[in-house]
């Protein structure tokens, strides 16, 4: 018997826990112990756009529920792939769950999500690297790399499409939903280009915003209408707010030249119909895998990763001057830390590792 936390995917605040009868592995298959996994804002943007943006097709189960994706390590505890071995560990996507079985393909670096429901996501999606054969694992940095390294890798291209397009003739960049971890990277990535970046956030965290040091000015919501709306700017919307989109289009209007969509840690009031009568350029969803895409085409395999690599490691010093790893284990931990990771009630310096493992 397994269990696995579910939400329902029209009602996410509806959760519970399901269990799952032991079945025999198919050829092919093997079975992974979840052993831990991380719980951020951005898991929430995986439920509040599960539909739109297929998410919920990651780990499939009866409707009207749906598993949230998250970034976490598994070991093998049963194979029944001759080249896959139990007792290797792995970093993926995962289910919030006890146990994850898929059907599983080598590769050189570890294995890959070979399911036929997988099939129309990005690789990216799909891949679990082997620690053993990672030779950039550091065990002492697990916890920062589920947390924080594919929300990196989203911010660092973000911010990459921006420098490949020239910003789009800009020189300041807006941040919305800033003390976010995802932003924060963003933050941090802008401030090691030299570009000028502005983050918007709450008057709950704005002390903590300017207290990263990585945006050049720091407002809240209701003070957009305080920045210079002659200054060429572009947005990268992490909020995902139909009211913090118009306040910032209707302020800066044409002098605003792009305008990206990334999260939705306002999911309440997230919106996905592209707005016809807003000033200034129309939203455009940023898809990471794509940009994934276009650089290696460009650069060559392996380049990208390499340059991702080495600012990855500048951003792990930084964020051992901000962030608090917290842990919790077993389903009573995992309800609360989703409750207020959902309510946002979070606070933003705090890192969740969840377990549904209580010993």
């Amino acid at each position: 018997m397994s269990i696995s936390f579910q939400v329902n995917r029209t009602s996410i605040r509806e959760r519970r826990i399901a269990e799952h009868e032991h079945r025999e592995l198919a050829p092919g298959e093997v079975r992974m112990k979840v052993e831990s996994f991380a719980l951020t804002a951005n898991n929430i943007t995986y439920a509040a756009a599960g539909a739109p943006l297929g998410y919920w097709e990651f780990f499939p189960t009866e409707l009207p529920w749906g598993h949230i994706p998250a970034m976490g390590y598994g070991e093998i505890i049963e194979s029944a792939n001759p080249d896959l071995v139990e007792g290797d560990r792995y970093f993926g996507f995962y289910p919030m769950a006890s146990e994850h079985v898929l059907l599983a393909t080598p590769t050189k670096d570890g294995m890959w999500d070979a399911g036929e429901h997988r099939n129309p996501h990005a690789p990216a999606y799909r891949q679990f690297t082997n620690l053993t054969n990672d030779p950039n694992h550091k065990p002492e940095h697990e916890a920062k790399v589920a947390l924080l390294r594919g929300l990196f890798l989203t911010s660092y291209l973000a911010e990459d499409l921006l420098e490949d397009n020239g910003y789009f003739g800009a020189d300041s960049t807006l941040v919305t939903s800033a003390s976010s971890k995802t932003s924060i990277a963003l933050g941090f990535c802008l401030q090691q280009r030299g570009t000028h970046a502005v983050g918007i956030t709450s008057a709950r965290n704005q002390e903590f915003v300017e207290g990263l040091g990585c945006y050049d000015q720091v407002i809240t919501y209701d003070n957009v209408a305080s920045l210079d709306g002659d200054r060429a700017s572009v947005v990268v919307d992490m909020a995902g707010s139909a009211e913090v989109r118009a306040s910032v289009h209707g302020h800066f209007g044409d002098n605003l030249k792009y305008s990206m969509a990334v999260g939705a840690s306002h999911w309440e009031d997230l919106s996905f119909d592209a707005p016809t009568d807003l000033p200034g350029p129309t939203p455009e969803m940023f898809f990471a895998p794509g940009q994934i895409e276009k650089r290696n085409a460009e650069l060559g395999p392996g380049v990208l990763m390499e340059q991702m690599g080495e600012q990855w490691d500048k951003y792990v010093d930084f964020a051992d001057t901000w962030l608090n790893v917290a842990w919790g284990a077993g389903q009573d931990d995992l309800e609360a830390a989703y409750v207020a990771t959902l309510e946002g009630s979070q606070p933003p310096n705090t890192g969740l590792m969840q377990s549904l493992d209580d010993r």
